[in-house]
């Protein structure tokens, strides 16, 4: 689960839903089946209480002040008060609506309703008797208008929109609530108590007139795009009593001393934001305080002990700053505390026993720091704990359950741990439904797992198990189990040889890299995730057909045989197909009906024959397909270049034949970002159109923003070890973001191209075993990131290059040249001026380092949303034996289906 999501979850609530449905609903959004925003559609759904206006009688008899969410003034009979909040309407609100003309209305409550993105009316400046006003939660977007300013008598205001505009930035673009001058919206509003402007786009400082609002006692601007520095005016409003400004991540600076002013808050946000600094001792004065959020921010120092004097305290979020230290005894005192969160803060050292005196406690969070020792047993009394996650610490000791009935979610992983014998009694942890116990050291199946009797989502991955899979593991979990991760352990089978599991609901099943040496497992008809990688499975694969949901299927790195099924075409949801280091022969499935999901097909290192299927043409969607190591026979299949979303093509080390460019051939791979063709029999001349069709190697894109170690995508071209001849086309110095070219092993003649010097990113350049001659432009001497470089076994003459990268090449490089001279050949120059240094020659950075090292082993990065190459250490090698890319899709339960990320 992304980080990301996890505490956009987590932080609102939603992870309180019922356990099933929440992974139900997470599991759509990883497979990207629905979007972050439709799965908030799916919770606001729960939140439609029933249709109000289906009792109210239209038809001209009864009257309007009995129906429901109608208040009337029992003197005159006007109706003033509307509340239709969670009253499942639908449709558009528009300013001609009859409501604006109820002139007498006091109080409106149209909230948790969906206007389907209308545009938000004008209209309301007409209710000029208003006090209170809430449109949150009901899917309007636009402007704000500006006659909402007009309600003077306004004591409450609440526009929230989080549940549509809560989005990753791509998908918000569409759907904004904007509020372009706030300090003049709300000027007018001086008897405001309640205001709640959250998710509207204001991009503005904080509103410095909030200042004359003494009567305000609530006060909410979550994610509104605000930024500066906090106003220490803001906090000398006397009656304020919740503050929330979290998510405004361009606010920054210190928390102003005078916080401390605040004496009745008894609520506090300020996560997300930039704040940074020591925590102000004046906070200690905040004795009210029930709900305290300071996490993402960038705060240092020990956790100050003033927190000892907020005794109110219920919630208290610290996580992702930059504490250090211990835990230390200062919530000793906080005997009220329901939530605690101190993840991620640096801390180190062990953890206290202070915690038994908090004994009310039903989250608490302390993963991803570094703390050491034994967990106290007083974490084990905590009889009210539904949330436990002590997830990527140090800590090592016996865990002992038995106490903990309540107990929903609990995540030891990477931690060194045992459990102690009670927690094998019969109904223990009645309510568990999410086990995490990867990287714990452990040897055996925890016994206590069979008396689980909710248990929906367990990972064991990463651990020492060895032996077979006990049918007791989910005995009591048969009918509720939905994830299951057993990867990286030792595990040889299931019991009995089982390979039908009777886990009617099972949807992700990961039993990759152990020593699997059965017949490949059925999948159940309900798995979508389906990876059995890395074992030594035997026989065919025919059973794989039972998996009509699969989206993901990775069986690679195994030794199965025979052909594969042609169910695989027609899998309605199939999107990753991983069938790679196996020994299937026959030929590729032709059958691919129109509308195929598939986006990733990858087939390495199998005895595959025959050409391939022209009806790939039908998965539009397709962004990779390697095909390397096999028996293809096929002329280059010119159709690939309908699909236009192709990023990666791996035809490498198989039986391809023939020019690639007939007459008249046109391409579309504007896409592609790596292509490898080597090691086959294609012949004529470089393919100049193809070359000219790779629109995204001409542009150099920088990814600093998702992918900080990584500043630039992979661009890789290799044509090697074929039967390509003539000149090598001076266009291929338009390509500039190439990193990789390789078209050694050719029949090229002429001379190098100066042009290759435009290739200002390129770190490999292979161009040996040709027959080209001529001099080595000096002008390379300008590729500063080339650490790789061969032009060995041409016909080349005259001076190498010297300066910068050329100084590191060693003799191998230029072998085999006669006509070569100066370093690091032994021959000399004689020409005056041949060996003489290319003067320096300015150039951009892209990067702090390179990205291949001395065996070409590449780092690939996605670039853009949906693209699948994910990172790959040492598994894609070059010009060695093999080729093998792993896919780190967006989907992030792929590889490791249950790893933080």
């Amino acid at each position: 689960m992304s980080t990301h999501v996890f505490h956009w979850l987590l932080r609102r609530r939603y992870l309180l839903l019922p356990y099933s449905m929440f992974l139900i609903a997470f599991s759509l959004l990883e497979n990207h089946v629905i979007s972050l925003y439709k799965l908030t559609y799916i919770v606001a759904s729960f939140q439609c209480v029933y249709p109000k206006v289906e009792s109210w009688s239209l038809d001209g008899h009864g009257d309007c002040c009995s129906w429901d969410g109608i208040e009337c003034d029992k003197a005159t009979g006007h109706v003033i008060g509307i509340d239709l909040s969670h009253g499942c309407l639908f449709g558009t609100l528009s300013s001609n609506t009859s409501l604006f003309r109820l002139l007498h209305l006091e109080s409106l409550n149209l909230a948790w309703n969906d206007f389907n993105y209308s545009w938000f009316p004008y209209g309301f400046g007409n209710l000029s008797q208003l006090y209170y006003l809430n449109l949150s939660s009901s899917y309007l977007l636009g402007k704000v208008p500006s006659d909402i300013s007009w309600l003077s008598k306004l004591v409450s205001l609440d526009l929230n929109a989080e549940l549509h505009l809560q989005l990753p930035l791509g998908e918000r673009e569409w759907i904004s609530l904007e509020m372009p001058n706030i300090d003049n919206f709300i000027q007018n509003f001086t008897m405001l108590k309640e205001l709640d402007l959250s998710f509207i786009n204001m991009s503005s400082p904080f509103p410095h007139v909030l200042v004359n609002f003494s009567s305000l006692k609530s006060l909410k601007l979550t994610e509104c795009e605000l930024h500066g520095e906090f106003p220490t005016g803001t906090l000398q409003l006397p009656n304020l009593k919740a503050l929330d400004i979290s998510e405004n991540y361009n606010l920054f600076g210190k928390v102003p001393i005078s916080i401390g002013n605040l004496v009745s808050l008894n609520e506090l946000s300020i996560d997300g934001c930039n704040f940074s600094g020591l925590l102000p001792t004046s906070m200690g004065n905040l004795s009210q305080l029930g709900h305290l959020g300071l996490s993402s921010n960038e705060f240092h120092g020990q956790i100050p002990t003033f927190f000892a004097n907020l005794t109110h305290l219920s919630y208290l979020d610290l996580s992702y700053n930059n504490f250090s230290g211990g835990i230390g005894h200062w919530f000793v005192n906080l005997v009220k505390l329901t939530d605690l969160d101190l993840s991620d803060c640096q801390l180190s050292g062990p953890i206290t026993y202070s915690f038994k005196n908090l004994t009310q406690l039903v989250w608490l969070r302390l993963y991803y720091n570094n703390l050491q020792g034994e967990i106290p047993n007083s974490l084990w009394g905590l009889k009210d704990l539904e949330w436990l996650d002590l997830y990527g610490n140090n800590l090592t000791g016996t865990v002992d359950l038995h106490k903990l009935k309540k107990l929903r979610m609990l995540d030891l992983s990477f931690n060194n741990i045992s459990f102690a014998s009670k927690a094998e009694i019969n109904a223990t942890l009645p309510k568990l439904s999410a086990l995490y116990l990867s990287s714990c050291n452990l040897h055996e199946f925890p016994k206590f797992l069979a008396y689980l009797g909710r248990l929906e989502e367990i990972s064991l991955s990463h651990n020492n198990i060895e032996g077979s899979v006990p049918m007791w593991m989910w005995n009591g979990s048969r009918e509720s189990l939905l994830i299951m991760d057993l990867s990286h352990n030792f595990l040889i089978g299931f019991e009995n040889n089982q390979i039908n599991l009777p886990l009617p609901k099972l949807t992700n099943l990961d039993i990759s890299s152990n020593r699997l040496k059965t017949e490949l497992p059925s999948p159940p008809p309900s798995v979508n995730r389906y990876n059995i990688s890395n074992n030594f499975l035997i026989e065919e694969i025919q059973s794989i057909c039972n998996g009509r949901s699969l989206i993901i299927m990775d069986l690679s790195n195994n030794r199965l045989n025979g052909t594969i099924p042609s169910c695989v075409g027609n899998m309605d949801y199939l999107s990753i197909l991983n069938l790679g280091k196996n020994k299937l022969v026959g030929m590729i499935p032709h059958a691919y009906p129109k509308g195929c999901t598939l986006e990733m097909i990858d087939l390495i290192e199998n005895r595959l024959q025959g050409p391939v299927p022209r009806s790939l043409t039908n998965c539009a969607n397709l962004e990779y397909l390697n095909l390397a190591h096999n028996q293809i026979l096929d002329g280059f299949p010119l159709w690939l270049s309908e699909l236009t979303k192709l990023k990666v093509v791996i035809l490498k080390s198989n039986k391809f034949y023939g020019p690639i460019e007939a007459y008249r051939s046109q391409f579309n791979f504007s896409y592609m970002h790596i292509m490898d063709l080597s090691y086959n029999n294609f012949s004529g001349k470089l393919p100049f159109k193809l070359l000219q069709s790779l629109h995204a190697m001409e542009v150099i894109t920088r990814q600093e923003r998702e992918y900080s170690k990584v500043p630039f995508a992979l661009m890789h071209i290799d044509f090697s070890n074929n039967k390509f001849e003539g000149q090598i086309p001076d266009l291929i110095g338009d390509l500039k973001s190439l990193i990789f070219l390789n078209l050694s092993n050719n029949i090229l003649t002429g001379s190098i191209p100066p042009s290759l010097a435009n290739l200002t990113l390129l770190e490999s350049l292979d161009l040996s075993r040709n027959k080209l001659s001529g001099e080595i432009p000096r002008n390379l001497a300008q590729l500063t990131f080339l650490s790789s470089f061969n032009v060995s076994n041409n016909q080349l003459s005259g001076p190498i290059p010297q300066g910068s990268q050329f100084n590191t090449f060693s003799i191998d490089s230029f072998a085999m040249n006669e006509g070569l001279c100066g370093s690091p050949l032994p021959k000399k120059c004689t020409k005056v001026g041949d060996n003489l240094p290319l003067p320096p020659f300015p150039h951009e950075k892209f990067g702090e380092e390179s990205l291949f090292n001395s065996e070409w082993k590449f780092v690939l990065i996605g670039v853009g949303v949906g693209f699948l190459i994910g990172i790959v250490l040492g598994n894609l090698i070059i010009d060695e034996k093999s080729i093998i890319i792993w896919l780190g899709f967006p989907h992030a339960l792929y590889l490791h289906m249950f790893e933080r990320t």
